[in-house]
């Protein structure tokens, strides 16, 4: 059995959303996979031009700050920065 080393548990999700940046100039669309209070897992169509550190807008209003925490090509793992 695996051990949950995260803040909070992460349910199973599966939202639209967007990666936003620049001040709301550059946005990338993502998908939203799990979601908790303090993160979530994003896919995305690829990493190239996503920086550390973005705004995450959900297709449901929802706005989070995000710093990532992890990358792989087509993944992103996100820890919100203060309260979302």
């Amino acid at each position: 059995m695996t051990e949950e080393h995260r803040a909070a548990p992460r349910q199973r999700v599966l939202k639209g959303g967007r990666i936003v940046i620049n001040d709301g100039f550059s946005t990338f669309q993502c998908m939203v996979r799990n979601l908790s209070e303090t993160g979530a897992r994003l896919k995305v169509a690829g990493i190239v031009g996503i920086p550390d550190t973005f705004d995450l807008l959900m297709d449901d209003g929802r706005k989070f700050a995000c710093t990532a925490m992890w990358k792989t090509e087509f993944e992103i793992g996100v820890q919100f920065i203060g309260q979302p």
